[in-house]
């Protein structure tokens, strides 16, 4: 299966369709008076696509084992035929899509089972995906927009030519992968007025997004969140509690992280992890939904 440990959770949905044809109005008939031979077609079809839809991981070999919390299924009729609705929702990793399909799916083979003996030409098609919602889809309208963006390395072992660095690599390739390209990278010792001056260089020249990292751990040497509070104006918790949350369900030593965010004047500020790993997991933490405040000052602007 592929890997998907590096996600965030989140509210997922999607909603599917089949559609059942019958050879006459006599057999619509059957269905509706609860008249087949073989049963109650409706809920017998609308069980079976319950089963089906928790049980899709165990038919699709790509399909991870998801918590389902929600399944809807609902049925349209028309003179000789029913239209399937099939909506799956969870919260996870990764979308309900499939489970959708499958459900309506099944829903639709098990009407035909029921309905052969009684009908020879019964016909499924337009099995189709309808709509989906959650995850990276969602914010497809932010990801268009135009970010100027810097990425600062805070760091004395790389600034003085004995260490190379990784995690600002790692961060201006993820935003490349965001379609955010072109940003602007330097590597400065991990000092407060060092920092501070980079920061307001970059707000001065009206960078939407910087984004540093290193020196958000606890050692002394660590005062890269002692270099940007004093320039921020407003504080975001809800993005420092994300990065942590989301690092902290992969390694227990996040929670020591001091990973910072806000804004200086219309600049967004991120104070990141400087491991590999920690500015990697931070960035897939809040991208791209972050993305959406810049949606939120690109309309007060506007607006003013």
């Amino acid at each position: 299966m592929v890997d998907i440990t590096h996600k965030t959770t989140s509210l997922r949905a999607a909603t599917a369709q089949a559609i059942v044809t019958v050879g006459s109005a006599e057999t619509m008939r059957a269905i509706l008076d609860k008249k087949v031979p073989k049963g109650d077609v409706l809920e017998v079809a609308r069980t079976a696509g319950l089963f089906a839809v928790k049980n899709t991981s165990n038919a699709i070999p790509d399909c991870h084992p998801i918590p389902v919390e929600f399944t809807g299924i609902t049925y349209e009729f028309g003179a000789e035929s029913i239209k399937i609705e099939v909506t799956v929702k969870a919260i996870y990793r990764t979308g309900v899509e499939v489970e959708a399909m499958h459900g309506a799916s099944i829903v639709a083979l098990t009407m035909y089972d029921m309905l052969k003996p009684i009908d020879k030409s019964v016909g499924i098609s337009e099995i189709k995906l309808l709509r989906k919602n959650g995850g990276k889809s969602d914010f497809n309208a932010a990801m268009d927009l135009k970010i100027s963006t810097a990425v600062i390395v805070c760091s004395d072992s790389v600034s003085a030519g004995t260490k190379a660095d990784a995690s600002g690599k790692i961060i201006v390739e993820k935003l490349e992968k965001l379609g955010i390209g072109g940003s602007q990278y330097v590597v400065i010792p991990d000092e407060v007025g060092s920092i501070q001056d980079q920061i307001q260089q970059f707000v001065e020249t009206k960078i939407d997004l910087v984004i540093t990292t290193g020196g958000t751990g606890l050692s002394h040497k660590d005062v890269t969140p002692e270099a940007v509070i004093p320039l921020l104006d407003r504080r975001i918790p809800g993005i420092e509690e994300a990065m942590r949350a989301h690092g902290q369900e992969r390694t227990p030593y996040a929670m020591l992280s001091r990973s910072v965010a806000g804004f200086c004047k219309d600049t967004l500020v991120l104070a990141l992890p400087g491991s590999v790993g920690g500015a990697a997991e931070s960035m897939e933490a809040i991208f791209p939904s972050v993305l959406h405040l810049f949606g939120i000052l690109n309309g007060n602007r506007h607006g003013n």
